[in-house]
């Protein structure tokens, strides 16, 4: 199977949309539910990884921090909201695992955010749009390799919502556990193909 390099927007919003029918959970603080968390995200051979940040819209003004980090296993989704939680050590510990594998795109600058709450070793991470090239796609964005690698849509509608909300809307809690998921789903359908002649 072979994949296009390129798509264009009009291509993109003919596709279906993507979607994650597994659990969602939201991580707060340190507890039961972390803990079972982190146990389930460290059985998981590859996990999809994302953060969001809230935007900032006045120029000159610093970047806000992280606000959650999302990552998905198969069947289960969880975001941590870090600006309650933070990074504790065993999520650190988790992003410096190198047995399990974390896909995103773009991962150094969400790497960089997340050190920012506590400095790790990241081990395990690959990023979707150096792997991409491999296969002779020239689209950077998780929407365009998504459409072209998977071939269906994901939403940005959410993506300059306010992160920091008190509560999370469901449509963001969706647009956030799609995101990370997809960069899973898109890591498997790449290792099912044969990369293009010459760029292995």
């Amino acid at each position: 199977m072979s994949f296009a390099s390129t798509i264009t927007h009009e291509e993109v919003g003919r596709l279906e949309l993507a979607g994650f029918s597994g659990s969602i959970s939201v991580i707060s603080d340190e507890g039961e539910e972390f803990d079972e968390a982190i146990d389930y995200l460290n059985t998981q051979k590859v996990i999809g990884f994302d953060t969001e940040t809230k935007p900032c819209f006045v120029p000159k003004v610093p970047r806000n921090k992280v606000a959650i980090l999302q990552l998905a296993g198969g069947e289960k989704v969880f975001i941590f909201r870090l600006q309650q939680l933070g990074v504790p050590a065993s999520l650190a510990t988790l992003l410096g695992n190198p047995s399990v594998l974390k896909i995103g795109a773009a991962v150094h600058d969400d790497i960089r955010g997340l050190q920012n709450y506590r400095d790790f070793i990241p081990r395990g991470f690959i990023d979707l749009q150096r792997m991409a090239e491999d296969y002779g796609i020239k689209e950077k964005s998780v929407c365009k390799m998504a459409a072209i690698i998977l071939r269906k849509r994901v939403s940005k509608s959410q993506r300059l919502s306010n992160w920091e909300s008190v509560q999370l809307s469901d449509a963001q809690l969706r647009y956030a556990a799609v995101d990370a998921f997809v960069c899973r789903e898109m890591y498997y359908m790449l290792r099912k193909c044969e990369p293009v002649a010459g760029n292995r």
